[in-house]
């Protein structure tokens, strides 16, 4: 101890030493002025200079200062003496709740009056904008006249401090710290591990909930003589608090009321918004329960126990009679709950929304956002399911990836290169955040929206209010990346897919924590999935849907996945598509006609049917070129390079190589392919192989970044590549690769825009290419390999644009295909007026078109029974069907 009997401060004496620890020391001391006895708080020696203890001190003696209740210790002066700043505080006779605890659980009343008065302390203090944030036992002490609430000195927050308790302010004697005592820590999380909220755990702001938390542990403690979390370690225990539920009060105490058990476990629930929100509702229901009828007939009970005993055979003969009815009713044969299935008509003409997570349950699983495909717009539509029509939702143009709200009265979704919000009753529109090109976005309980925001970026989080989007994940590689963000129950943590493939460990399924941004591998899969009650993945594994049990709390799969429905449709390279699951049971899902079957077709420039190509083939056209004969189609289809012969209608394999080859590219001469290839983490390749299937592929060039290979120079000596990841903000570059010499390829394009698909026009003097520059994809022509001016050849947005012939560039914008005029004279462009040709609809829901050289035919790629068909498929109960 640091002061002697007999030392002065001010006009305190010092008489006795009491107790000290970390943060201060605690003497009892005389009031030479009033003859009365005190406690005396000073800070130690070592921390005396210390500015940060120095302001937690005085933190502490203006809080409780604020404070006036008969539950609260009381301060009666502050004072600075000698160098020494001390606090003179209420003495207390009695013993702390902690001390109270280790002689066993308190009798239920007991914990019912000393509940009640801390609740008040605390309501006294959380009306006062004060949170006590180190709420335990120790801190509270029982006296005669009731329970004293001490020690605010963590009642606000302050980075770097002890995040332990402090000294108590006023006690008539010191307890050592041994193994039993709570586990305490240095660092910024403040608290008593044992009673932390899971938000204090995870480092978040604590609020009056928090205190609300700990009193539940309080209680828990009283009334079981165990505390609620513990452990061996600080880990096991923070791990105990944010993934477990403590035993019940009723199993460790059985003459426990069922509503105090009650009331505790509201007090320890994870989410705050599921606690009590006040400390007075607990101190009215505490008191309630200590004044409950069935207390009154306990106590009675003695006094009646004679005239009752006579009656004692026949209730006993009542009871078991009573008794044996209801067992014979729980141990009747169970009729399992049916599983019903049914189609739900969609608009006619219209087709569910392609390449996005298009169908969404709202919160209470009566209603189904829903985007649609029609009349060449795409909109968000709802449909009840109580109800045989669908409404589309103004304001939702151009829709995406729509996602509820938690409360189911809003709905998020991507548009105009925003995440936008509507109001489903008002319809209301409000813009919330930049995004790109967004590939997924998830809506917590937190009222914070999770989102990808483009096709090569990791996770972000923004409030759902509006706001600054801040990183949460980044993809190892660049070119990869992080989408389909779900939460997790409790709001915590965020299940997202990796598209690094074969190339990292984290392929697939993992989880990210929001506090500690932490990863975790899940699943090894090539598509993203849904959480649903009770504890169920689903997601796509070849062709199927699947259901994966999972333990939300290990974060760990489990078991093997059971098939629940086959060639569901899937878009594989956005690694999602249109199916959900409800909380109460329901599963929706749009099936593939034609067992994922494309009939190829040849269309004029207006888009009606010329003639069929072959028969039903499962190759689509992703990623496919057209020979420079127009003869054979080039396309990637699993994980191999195939050709198609347009004249046979047949298909044939043409690389076998390890890895995924993707990216076909025709030689002008018609002779070779070229391909890229992810081999390793961050490792590209690009190789040459004979168009005719002899000779061994020729790896002519190894990336460190992604590559895709664009397009070939008509005279055969650049390819153009879109290359990504190679600027400080992650954004693609136009690269030119020499097919002679080293194969050293130099910038060509570069800023800090996105630039791709670079695309050499026919006679090889100009390169047409795509930019988000301005916000939204517009397509630009620039001369090549000269430097030069830059011409802007969309108007309202571009994708997939190539050159029909040198005075024609075709470019999807939105639902139309259209052709744009351009006319070049020596260095200079001239842009004309576009003309539409077909709808492009068919073209975006069938991985792409192709157009002839002469621009005169092209060809579509068309599902039997068509692609996408205008219906999906409801199952009722479907976890039923798992038993089965």
């Amino acid at each position: 101890m640091g002061l002697s009997n007999g030392t002065r401060l001010g006009p305190y004496e010092i008489v006795s030493a009491l107790g000290a620890g970390g943060m201060g020391e605690v003497y009892r001391a005389s009031d030479t002025r009033l003859d009365r006895t005190v406690a005396i708080k000073v800070l130690p020696a070592h921390l005396s200079d210390n500015p940060d203890v120095k302001q937690r001190f005085e933190r502490e003696a203006r809080t409780i200062s604020a404070l006036n209740h008969p539950n609260i210790c009381t301060l009666h002066d502050i004072g600075h003496d000698s160098g020494i700043d001390y606090l003179v505080l209420e003495l207390i006779e009695g013993e702390s709740l902690a001390q109270r605890i280790s002689r066993g659980p308190l009798p239920v009343k007991d914990v019912l009056r000393i509940g009640s008065e801390i609740a008040d302390a605390l309501d006294k203090a959380h009306r006062a904008g004060i949170v006590h944030r180190d709420l335990k036992p120790g801190n509270i002490m029982l006296t005669k006249s009731g329970a004293k609430l001490l020690d605010f000195g963590l009642a606000k927050p302050q980075a770097g401090l002890l995040a332990a308790s402090a000294i108590h302010g006023a006690v008539t004697q010191s307890s050592p710290v041994g193994p039993a005592s709570p586990i305490t820590e240095r660092g910024t999380l403040v608290g008593t591990f044992q009673y932390m909220s899971p938000e204090q755990v995870e480092g978040r702001e604590a609020d009056a909930r928090s205190d609300i938390f700990a009193l539940g542990a309080v209680l828990y403690e009283m009334a079981t003589g165990k505390r609620a979390f513990d452990g061996k370690s600080q880990i096991s225990v923070a791990s105990a608090i944010l993934e477990k539920d403590p035993e019940p009060i009723s199993a460790v105490q059985p003459m426990t009321p069922q509503a105090l058990d009650h009331v505790v476990r509201t007090c320890l629930a994870k989410d705050p918004e599921q606690r009590y929100q006040t400390a007075h509702d607990i101190a009215l229901n505490l008191r309630w329960i200590s004044q409950s009828s069935s207390q009154a007939e306990i106590a009675a009970f003695p006094m009646k126990r004679r005239r009752a005993l006579r009656w004692l055979p026949w209730a006993v003969t009542a009871v078991v009679g009573i008794a044996a009815m209801m067992l014979g009713w729980w141990l009747r044969p169970r009729q399992p709950e049916p599983v019903l299935r049914a189609i739900i008509q969609l608009p006619a003409e219209s087709t569910v929304g392609d390449g996005d997570t298009s169908v969404a349950f709202s919160p209470d699983g009566r209603r189904l956002a829903i985007t649609l495909r029609t009349e060449g717009n795409t909109r968000i539509w709802l449909r009840s399911l109580d109800s045989g029509t669908a409404q589309a939702l103004s304001g939702t143009d151009g829709a995406t990836y729509p996602t509820w709200s938690p409360d189911g009265k809003s709905i998020a979704f991507f548009a105009d290169h925003k995440i936008k919000r509507i109001e489903v009753a008002s319809g209301m529109v409000q813009a919330i955040c930049a995004a790109d090109d967004g590939r997924g976005l998830a809506w917590g309980p937190n009222d914070t929206i999770v989102f990808s925001p483009g096709p090569f970026t990791g996770l972000f989080t923004v409030p759902a209010s509006g706001g600054t989007p801040a990183e949460l994940t980044k993809p190892a590689i660049a070119g990869e990346t992080h989408r389909l963000p779900l939460f997790l129950p409790g709001g915590r943590n965020v299940l997202f897919f990796d598209t690094s493939g074969d190339r990292q460990p984290t392929r697939g399924l993992n989880v990210v924590s929001l506090a500690s941004k932490k990863i975790n591998h899940v699943l090894d899969t090539n598509s993203g999935a849904r959480y649903v009650a009770p504890g169920y993945l689903l997601y796509v594994k070849d062709g199927s849907l699947v259901a994966q049990r999972f333990d939300a709390a290990s974060l760990q799969a489990v078991g093997e996945p059971i098939p629940l429905a086959e060639q569901v449709q899937f878009a594989q390279f956005r690694w999602t598509g249109a199916w959900d699951a409800s909380p109460d049971g329901s599963l929706v899902f749009e099936q593939q006609t034609g067992g994922g079957k494309y009939q190829w077709t040849w269309v004029d420039s207006q888009g009606k049917e010329l003639s069929k190509i072959g028969q039903p083939t499962s190759l689509g056209l992703l990623s496919a070129n057209i020979s420079p004969d127009d003869r054979r189609v080039a396309t990637s289809y699993k994980d191999a390079i195939w050709l198609y012969d347009l004249a046979k209608g047949v298909p044939t394999r043409l690389t076998f190589g390890k890895g995924t080859q993707l990216d076909p590219l025709w030689s002008p001469d018609g002779k070779s392919i070229l391909y890229e290839t992810p081999v390793a983490p961050g490792n590209w390749t690009i190789s040459l192989k004979r168009a005719d299937g002899g000779g061994a592929d020729e790896v002519i060039y190894k990336a460190n970044l992604q590559v895709i290979p664009s397009s070939w120079s008509p005279d055969g000596k650049f390819v153009a590549m879109a290359v990504s990841g190679t600027t400080s903000s992650g954004k693609d570059e136009i690269w030119m690769l020499p097919m002679s010499g080293d194969h050293k390829p130099f910038p060509f394009l570069q800023g800090t825009a996105r630039l791709y698909d670079p695309q050499f026009s026919p006679d090889g003097h100009w390169l047409l290419y795509t930019s988000d520059e301005s916000g939204r994809n517009q397509s630009y022509v620039v001369p090549f390999p000269g430097r030069g001016g830059k011409w802007q050849v969309s108007i309202d947005g571009s994708d997939n644009a190539k050159w029909r012939t040198n005075n024609d560039i075709i470019c999807v914008t939105g639902d139309r295909l259209l052709s744009i005029p351009v006319k070049a004279t020596g260095n200079s462009m001239e842009i004309g007026q576009s003309q539409p040709l077909l709808q492009a609809q068919n073209i975006l829901n069938t991985n792409g078109g192709l157009f002839t050289h002469d621009g005169k035919r092209a060809i579509l790629a068309v599902g039997v029974e068509g692609t996408v068909a205008p219906q999906l498929n409801l199952v009722t109960n479907w976890t039923s069907a798992l038993k089965k």
